[in-house]
């Protein structure tokens, strides 16, 4: 059997897809990677299915052994691994990856030729980690089966993602954009220590509430909510389904990757942008992508 084996889990290393998408009237949000271009652009380097499943690796990387020969790709930030970025590579059997601490941004990727073959849980093999969902974080001795989710050959080449800036989020206006000025977009908010996967609580100058109160309802991945407090949260891959807090603002899809490598004590600014021009960024980045092919 083709299987790589966990030697260190580092900090929060877990298997994840794009997502379990369907399932929000359950309560279940999608879930998947943090930041889903890097993992697709890893499954592609490798010749997989853009959707297979990979490890993510948040802020400390881990140590992961292989039982067999295998073509890996090192996606998203620098963790310090033997290996090259955003490049397919032949590993050997008995070889070993190891990598430390993030040197630049919060999360990395491995992909694997053939995926990592794991249950699915609704149609996905990505590890919700709130409910338990779909998987837990990997512990050391965990033997990960390689599956057979390749569908094409290995990129011959590697491919450096464009150039982004990082303490940047463009949005487009929420649901309640108009019961607020300007003030999200006039200062720089520090992402802090209580940031998961459920959402990156910001810290800095405080947004005032608007008057009144709003019924609950449906909420999307990237929403900034103002609670009571004044200080905005970006909801990400594990937000809850629903709430009642303001969203003055929602963070674009070609941006959601960013989101993803945001660290705590990061500085992230907002600036606003056109649905015409969300949707020309997005199909810059696609092109992009499907460059990978």
């Amino acid at each position: 059997m083709k299987a790589l084996r966990v030697v260190r889990p580092g900090f929060q290393t877990t298997v994840q897809d794009l997502g379990r998408f369907g399932h929000a009237h359950q309560g279940v949000s999608a879930s998947g990677a943090a930041d889903a271009l890097a993992l697709r652009a890893g499954n592609l380097l490798v010749g997989n299915a853009e959707n297979a499943a990979a490890l993510e690796m948040t802020l400390v990387g881990g140590a992961f052994a292989f039982e067999a020969d295998a073509v890996v790709a090192w996606t998203g930030s620098d963790f310090g691994a033997a290996l090259p970025l955003w490049t397919a590579v032949e590993v050997k059997a008995g070889a070993v990856i190891r990598c430390g601490a993030s040197q630049s941004g919060a999360r990395a990727y491995l992909a694997v030729r053939g995926g990592i073959e794991v249950p699915q849980v609704l149609g996905s093999a990505s590890s919700h980690l709130l409910t338990g969902l779909g998987g837990r974080a990997l512990r050391a001795g965990d033997v990960l089966p390689i599956g057979d989710a390749a569908v094409r050959r290995p990129r011959a080449e590697g491919a450096r993602p464009p150039e982004f800036s990082k303490d940047l989020l463009r949005v487009t206006a929420g649901p309640q954009a108009g019961w607020f000025t300007d003030e999200l977009y006039r200062a720089s908010y520090a992402v802090t220590e209580e940031s998961n996967r459920m959402g990156l609580r910001l810290r800095g100058p405080a947004i005032p509430s608007p008057p009144g109160h709003m019924l609950t309802e449906g909420v999307t991945l990237g929403a900034v909510q103002v609670p009571p407090g004044g200080q905005p949260i970006i909801l990400f891959v594990e937000h809850q389904t629903t709430g009642g807090y303001p969203k003055p603002a929602n963070v674009i899809s070609a941006d959601l990757g960013r989101v993803g490598q945001l660290r705590p004590r990061d500085e992230v600014r907002f600036e606003r942008v056109t649905i015409e021009q969300a949707l020309r960024l997005l199909q810059a980045q696609e092109q992009w992508l499907y460059s990978l092919i």
